[in-house]
């Protein structure tokens, strides 16, 4: 029986929304610690907004997933990310809203497979947040730099 529960949840919107943000670059960089030389705060606090925000909807999928009975699956790090250790953040910023916007696609996408509307309302916030966190990091990418003070 479990076994069913399990493969029950596999493709259930809180199980695809966690997989869809849980090994993401921008959580891969916080979590490795990778930031940037003095002058780059404003992409490190963005990115941090971004994470802090991401993990909190995770969070609550993964409380409603257990409560559900099914687990909260975790991810691992693809091994292409050791590779932006030598990187500035500055230069890993294109990178990471290229994977927002797969995120934002992937939102839709379990959006329009529906689901329970309690979990759908959950994908859409964390559309909307990821929407709005690449939205202050594009301003990073495209605006000229912060004049270091």
């Amino acid at each position: 029986m479990a076994h069913t529960m399990t493969n029950m949840h596999q493709t259930s919107p809180l199980v695809r929304l966690l997989s869809t943000l849980d090994s993401s670059l921008s959580m891969y960089v916080a979590d490795a610690g990778i930031w940037s030389y003095s002058g780059a705060e404003e992409i490190k606090l963005a990115l941090a907004d971004l994470v802090g925000d991401q993990r909190s909807i995770m969070e609550r999928a993964g409380t409603l997933l257990v409560e559900q009975g099914g687990l909260a699956p975790r991810h691992t790090y693809p091994i292409r990310f050791t590779a932006t250790h030598d990187l500035d953040l500055r230069s890993l910023l294109p990178r990471i809203l290229e994977e927002m916007r797969r995120q934002v696609a992937d939102c839709d996408a379990i959006v329009a497979a529906g689901g329970e509307p309690a979990e759908l309302e959950l994908v859409r916030e964390a559309r909307g947040t990821t929407l709005r966190h690449a939205d202050v990091l594009g301003q990073l990418v495209t605006g000229p730099r912060a004049a270091a003070s």
